[in-house]
């Protein structure tokens, strides 16, 4: 039986939100069933900005093929390593997006098609921003090793795996989790982050040792649980 052409476009999405590679193979059959190629393009879109195919924690569109376009594949435990960092730095805002949008001091921008490279005086002066707080030179570094094309969710996220495994702590975490050795070497990168005598490696406010792993270790027993949203495909 044919699914008239409303039917099948619902039932495109349906399927999409489940498996990003889907959208390929029933596009043939969407075409069989009368839908136009910029029917299918119009519910890819939707796919992209629907919150609820991008989960309460940030974790949009995690199910993307690790080797698609170099990004990193995002898993359970790279996910709560992500929330930890967002945790130290003061964006976690219990998971909601709106940490992806925050500048040093609280402060929040709109436009992610690039970072605001908007300098901020507190008790600090930064520039620092979203949900990592990266300051532009490092953003503009990294973006430009992985090619990300704007400052959405999904390439702040690619952006930070990519310091830290820069920072040779991403084996460390992916193998034994949040160790004193990972959190450490991420000292280098991340001011909140204590190094071995738990203290800034740039003399600012920093989380303890046994803050960060209480956090990551709740987070990741949550994410394993379904507690936080994490995509059903991520493996850790």
């Amino acid at each position: 039986m044919v699914l008239p052409a409303k039917s099948l476009f619902k039932k495109i999405q349906s399927l999409c939100r489940r498996k990003f590679w889907v959208r390929y193979s029933i596009s043939v059959f969407a075409l069989a069933g009368g839908i136009t190629i910029g029917e299918i393009s119009k519910a890819a879109k939707q796919i992209d900005e629907d919150p609820i195919y991008s989960n309460n924690h940030g974790s949009s569109r995690t199910d993307l093929n690790p080797k698609e376009k170099g990004f990193y594949g995002i898993t359970l435990k790279r996910r709560a390593l992500l929330n930890t960092i967002r945790f130290a730095e003061g964006t976690w805002k219990e998971g909601e997006a709106v940490g992806y949008r925050t500048l040093y001091g609280g402060e929040t921008f709109n436009d992610m098609s690039r970072h605001p490279n908007r300098t901020v005086i507190k008790k600090y002066s930064s520039a620092a921003a979203g949900a990592y707080q990266i300051i532009p030179s490092t953003w503009i570094s990294v973006s430009n090793e992985l090619r990300l094309p704007n400052f959405k969710p999904l390439h702040q996220d690619q952006a930070a795996l990519h310091l830290v495994s820069k920072r040779g702590a991403l084996l460390e975490v992916d193998t034994r989790g949040l160790t004193s050795l990972a959190i450490s070497r991420l000292a280098k990168e991340w001011a909140s982050f204590p190094n071995m005598f738990g203290e800034s490696e740039y003399n600012q406010p920093v989380k303890s040792h046994e803050e960060l792993l209480k956090f990551y270790t709740k987070n990741l027993q949550d994410l394993k649980n379904g507690i936080s949203s994490a995509n059903p495909n991520e493996r850790v």
